[in-house]
């Protein structure tokens, strides 16, 4: 599985959030200038994180972003489908595929998200981050 670089940014911001000890909103430049990502594709990122309760947002001079809930309850399934879309399997709809051939390889596939999406579900942010982040 290969992820996007868009979620690829979206696990790094999320981590250095869930390992901020204080509390304090990060900036969406802090966290660009630590992380090497362009700043403005990133806050796209962290508005879309929010919009889906992954991450809270502050306004104003002390403004950035907090987690929005607890580094064990976030997935790596979360970000990605907040990120880009639902993890599904599939094949286009004139693939070509003789009907019958078709139908077991869609369902071939569909079995195969599924089983990615558990695994993606059981990876928590705060088992990432570790016994010297907020997720322990």
């Amino acid at each position: 599985m290969k992820l996007s670089q868009s979620v690829t940014y979206a696990i790094h911001a999320v981590l250095r959030l869930a390992q901020s000890r204080d509390g304090t909103p990060i900036s969406c430049g802090k966290l660009a200038e630590e992380g090497k990502m362009p700043e403005r594709f990133l806050l796209q990122i962290l508005r879309d994180l929010a919009k889906q309760g992954i991450l809270q947002s502050t306004r104003g001079g002390g403004g950035g972003f907090n987690l929005g809930r607890r580094a064990t309850e976030i997935t790596l399934l979360d970000l990605i489908e907040a990120v880009d879309g639902p993890v599904a399997a599939s094949l286009p709809l004139k693939s070509g595929f003789p009907v019958e051939a078709g139908e077991r390889l869609r369902e071939a596939l569909k079995r195969i998200a599924e089983v990615t999406r558990g695994q993606l579900h059981a990876i928590k942010i705060g088992n990432l981050v570790g016994p010297n982040g907020l997720g322990e």
